[in-house]
């Protein structure tokens, strides 16, 4: 995943029509920085250990808020959704024991996408997002 340069922060909130509140400031932060994608529970405990006690309530409101406007993504797997944040198209891996999510770069799935078009008609365009579950290394030992 790709990182944001704390100082760009503000302005990209601005640029995606969102005001720049502590919550949003601080969550963006967050998300950019972890390298990780992280559920709601995650990201507010993180908040919280940093002194930033904001309810779940309003997390969740603004990862929501965050994915509506396009600074993050959300990813659907066992368990909770689980948002993160790259510059770069890319497909996810998701475990379907941990929950872990992980991203798989577009350009290393070019082949098969083609092939998913020939098989099954459907043209993905850049957009397209893959799933792929499974068992993570850590829950297949």
């Amino acid at each position: 995943m790709t990182t944001i340069p704390a100082p760009d922060l503000p302005a990209l909130l601005r640029q995606h029509g969102l005001r720049c509140t502590a919550s949003r400031l601080s969550t963006l932060r967050l998300l950019s920085s972890s390298g990780e994608h992280l559920s709601c529970p995650d990201v507010s405990g993180e908040l919280e250990r940093l002194g930033l006690p904001f309810d779940q309530t309003t997390v969740y409101r603004t990862l929501e808020a965050l994915t509506a406007a396009g600074l993050a993504h959300a990813v659907h797997g066992p368990g909770p959704k689980r948002y993160g944040i790259s510059s770069e198209p890319h497909h996810h891996t998701v475990c379907e024991t941990c929950g872990h999510v992980g991203d798989l770069p577009i350009e290393q799935l070019r082949e098969v996408m083609e092939r998913i078009t020939e098989l099954a008609g459907l043209h993905t365009g850049t957009a397209a997002s893959l799933l792929l579950y499974g068992r993570c290394v850590r829950c297949t030992v």
